[in-house]
């Protein structure tokens, strides 16, 4: 029996328009106010921070902190996220502030050394827009298709295959695997119906980076099995960029969904705002976290809210022994972070976004 996953109640839009880029599609209640920051202790000494500045926020917390603690100094060494774990690993940094996801080396070779895992602070939320700054993945397809909102698991069977596990951590886990009778290939899949019914869905998207690391985290399973048709592009304008296509960038991501996807009728990318920005013929659609749940809009407000189910978080790992208090300094400065006026540096410099009151919350339970 050929078992096809069915559409959900949102999946084709009447009214596709509805759901423009940018457009809420539900209300949303009045944001708790975030807690204000009242030290439980007076902290003195060094806050060694090793990896990345995070667009100049961390400094500013660094100073504003200082406000309220005098007596503590921070010794920073922040060249970028790619140092932050290893410098955890070695022992030479007190938190290592990351702009990313740990990786399965990372998550392994601390696990190696320590025997659990690192502490994971999430402390502000990736960009919708902005660019460079841990956008989360956008899904586009040709302005001309029907279709309105996908969910994660229907994202999975359109660029995903077959796998036999998934990674949690750096574990191979068999029940994140999934067989072959879920993969979506046709568009009829999705519940089209005329001329779509039999078309071939084409996928494209990035090539191995930091973004489809997190994309293959949260769509599939932390696996590495690809639709067999993707296509795979680099953000245009990026380090990333071979020299020998420097000058047209045909790999390039804004090539992609100019050149490609505005006149392939039954194609379907993801990518990151930043790239989409200016080009004409796609249009992005809604993401429903689960089977049945209302569909979500790309936008800022509900990247900042985090109920659209891609946003990347920003990170500050620390090692800390289970069952272990945290040092009272790195303590009520991360409490600082996870506070109203931690939070308003963050909305301020913009280069990321800030947490809501649920989140703040979520983290700061973590620091007990």
């Amino acid at each position: 029996m050929n078992h096809r996953p069915k559409p959900g109640p949102a999946t084709i839009a009447a009214g596709a328009g509805a759901l423009a880029l940018g457009l809420c599609s539900f209300a949303w209640a009045t944001p708790t106010p975030l807690p204000q920051y009242t030290p439980e202790a007076k902290v003195s000494g060094v806050i060694r921070n090793h990896g990345f500045g995070l667009g100049g926020v961390l400094k500013e917390w660094e100073q504003a902190f200082q406000k309220h603690h005098p007596g503590v100094t921070f010794e920073d060494k922040l060249p970028t996220s790619d140092a932050a774990i290893p410098a955890l690993v070695t022992g030479v940094t007190d938190l290592a502030p990351d702009g990313g996801e740990a990786t399965l080396t990372e998550n392994l070779a601390f696990f190696e050394v320590y025997g659990y895992p690192p502490t994971e602070i999430t402390v502000a939320s990736g960009a919708f827009d902005v660019d460079g700054k841990s956008n989360g993945p956008v899904i586009f397809v040709h302005k001309d298709n029907p279709i309105a909102s996908l969910s994660l698991k229907q994202l999975d069977g359109i660029f995903g295959a077959a796998r036999s596990a998934g990674m949690r951590g750096f574990k191979w886990t068999p029940s994140d695997g999934r067989g072959a009778e879920l993969d979506i290939r046709t568009w009829g899949q999705l519940g089209l119906k005329g001329e779509w019914a039999d078309k071939p869905i084409q996928t494209y998207g990035h090539a191995p980076s930091g973004t489809t690391r997190f994309f293959q985290w949260k769509v599939l399973g932390n696996g590495d099995k690809w639709n067999p048709n993707y296509r795979e592009y680099v953000e245009t304008g990026s380090k990333m960029i071979a020299d020998e296509d420097r000058t047209e960038q045909r790999l390039g991501l804004q090539s992609m969904l100019r050149k490609e996807l505005s006149h392939d009728r039954y194609g379907i990318a993801w990518t990151v705002m930043p790239q989409a920005k200016g080009v004409a013929g796609v249009k992005a659609i809604a993401l429903s976290p689960s089977e049945g749940a209302a569909p979500v809009a790309p936008s800022k407000e509900s990247f900042q809210e985090r109920r659209y189910p891609l946003v990347r978080s920003i990170y500050i790992f620390l090692n800390r022994k289970p069952g272990t208090p945290l040092e009272p300094r790195l303590r009520e400065f991360l409490r600082f972070v996870l506070s109203r006026e931690g939070q308003q540096i963050v909305e301020r410099n913009g280069s990321y976004l800030p947490l809501p009151a649920e989140m703040v919350q979520q983290q700061r339970q973590k620091l007990d």
